[in-house]
């Protein structure tokens, strides 16, 4: 029988519910309610599929925790997108410390090495963004990498082509029958309403869990989230996948870049700093033996330069008159009056 699927929703979860061992708990909270739920921004759309990742979170994070230390607000402006990301509903108390690496400081030559070198040892990989930044610039620089591989407890059969639901054929993934027995530890039924309203758990070697929502309706990424809760909660039958159950899974392969320019251009109030550059990029594959997720994250400060009123210039490049004297005494011991430069440093 054929599955669908929606795709934007089966991109979302996939990237954005990899849910690690030590807070699992929190997707059983009976009282959890739309207000205190994690804020899922910013979502990017591609082709209509919405994708959230929270790298760039964790940049938002180190800009009002260790640098601006407050709540960033644009002077002059409401801005709904850094309202919501002040919320921090992502942090790095949601991942594993081998997952992501961050850093900020001033754009030197030497902070690129730095961060080159480190970001080889950590995920033997290389960067997307670091090579496409100005780093004479001088600039401040907020950077994250969130980094998984991961593996299905078993390998699971190849489908070959089948129709999705825009009727285009693409590469399937699944199980079904005694034949693929060895595979059905990997999957768990976390609620099954009906044909069209159902949710399942990829199992990984490791500690991360691959959710795959089927829903018909059009929602919120919080909402979502929240249904997926709630109903898996609530769920009484079997969870277990059987010979006569049925799974399929198309394969995922993108690599997309995304700027925030409704976020750049702008002076943070109470601060000297505007936001230059807000940029993230995401890769991700997922196939029947597993898959991977890279994503970086960047924010680029430049300090404004404000008009100071009655600026007092102290430039002594005309005529002057210095005095040496010790503390709490009267009278100097040492004055020069100074002409011209004829008994200054010329070189």
């Amino acid at each position: 029988m054929k599955i669908k699927f929606l795709s934007g929703l089966l991109i979302a979860f996939l990237i954005c519910l990899f849910v690690q061992n030590e807070t699992k708990a929190f997707w059983f909270k009976k009282k959890e309610t739309v207000q205190n739920q994690a804020t899922f921004v910013p979502v990017n759309n591609i082709k209509d599929n919405k994708v959230w990742i929270g790298t760039f979170q964790l940049v938002w994070n180190d800009l009002v925790n260790d640098i601006v230390k407050k709540p960033v607000v644009f002077k002059g402006e409401k801005n709904l997108l850094a309202e919501n990301l002040n919320k921090q509903g992502f942090s790095i108390k949601d991942l594993d410390e081998t997952s992501y690496y961050k850093k900020y400081g001033f754009m030197t030559p030497n902070l690129k090495q730095e961060m080159e070198k480190a970001i080889e040892e950590k995920f033997n990989t290389t960067s997307d963004i670091l090579n496409t930044l100005d780093w004479n610039s001088n600039q401040l620089l907020i950077y994250a990498m969130l980094k998984k591989d991961f593996e299905y407890l078993k390998e699971f059969r190849e489908l070959g082509l089948m129709p999705f639901s825009d009727n285009k054929n693409v590469k399937f993934f699944g199980a079904k029958g005694s034949n693929d027995s060895e595979t059905f530890d990997n999957i768990e039924i976390l609620f099954y309403n009906n044909e069209n309203d159902y949710a399942v758990k990829l199992n990984t070697k490791g500690n991360d869990e691959v959710i795959l929502y089927r829903t018909e309706n059009d929602n919120s990424l919080e909402n979502y989230f929240m249904e997926l809760n709630k109903k898996t909660s609530s769920f009484k039958g079997d969870k277990k996948f059987r010979e006569s159950d049925s799974l399929m899974v198309p394969y995922i392969k993108f690599k997309e870049n995304f700027e925030y320019k409704e976020l750049t251009n702008k002076k943070i109030k109470g601060s000297d700093y505007i936001i230059s550059g807000a940029i993230q990029t995401a890769e991700f594959n997922l196939d029947n033996k597993g898959g991977s997720l890279k994503s970086e994250a960047a924010l680029i400060m430049k300090m404004s330069m404000p008009i100071l009123k009655d600026a007092r210039k102290l430039h002594f490049d005309k005529p002057f008159v210095l005095f040496l004297k010790e503390k709490d005494k009267q009278t100097p011991y040492f004055i020069m009056d100074v002409k011209n430069s004829d008994l200054l440093l010329q070189e």
